[in-house]
């Protein structure tokens, strides 16, 4: 019998989903999951080796040896890096590989955190609390340009912009495992709300669910 609890958040790209799964994570003591990262791990492993981006069998490989310890966001989040995982996210060996893999992190206990696109579809359709966050494709742009900028970085608003409406486009439209709320998700826009009461808002939504 699997004790562990777990709540799955969805959401397109710069919706907050990570944020808030990381605190949501930290104020429960559970494990914390980005999926997004598993795919960027595989791109990354194929870029490094020099292996090509379109060779499905060499993606599955190192797909199913994918070591979640040594995830590093920093390292992970580059632009060159999203690109390679946006080719391999698409094929369908490697995202059920990865969906194997993602479905065991959620038996830890006592709890798990797991943000990405299709958690509360298709990862973990039992998940204890399911939540779906979204805001704007402007404000989510606004986002995104400040934290470059932020950080010490160039940004181009505009750019930021049209590239993430394009994946939200492919992110949404794809075969397998498109990005859309579970039927049983909680909504969160998160688009006039700040990091603090977007995550009290889910905070008492997990909290109800607890209590149930």
């Amino acid at each position: 019998m699997n004790n562990s609890f777990t709540i799955a958040i969805d959401g397109p790209a710069a919706s907050g989903k990570g944020t808030l799964a990381r605190r949501l994570a930290e104020k429960y003591g559970f494990h914390h999951l980005d999926s997004g990262l598993t795919y960027r791990a595989v791109g990354h492993a194929l870029l490094d080796a020099g292996l090509p981006l379109d060779s499905e069998d060499l993606a599955v490989i190192v797909a199913e040896n994918l070591d979640l310890g040594k995830l590093d966001r920093t390292i992970l989040s580059s632009h060159e890096i999203g690109n390679a995982a946006s080719k391999v996210a698409v094929m369908s060996r490697v995202r059920e590989v990865l969906v194997e893999v993602q479905r065991e992190f959620a038996r830890k206990e006592p709890g798990t955190v797991i943000d990405g696109r299709d958690i509360g579809t298709v990862v973990c359709p039992d998940a204890n609390v399911k939540l779906y966050i979204t805001a704007s494709p402007e404000v989510r742009a606004n986002r995104r340009y400040k934290e470059i900028i932020d950080s010490g970085g160039e940004a181009d608003y505009e750019a930021i912009l049209a590239d993430i409406k394009i994946r939200d486009e492919r992110d949404m439209s794809r075969k397998d495992s498109p990005l859309k709320p579970a039927e049983d998700a909680h909504l969160l826009d998160t688009t006039e709300m700040s990091i603090e009461t977007a995550f009290q808002t889910a905070l008492a939504i997990v909290e109800e669910e607890q209590n149930r």
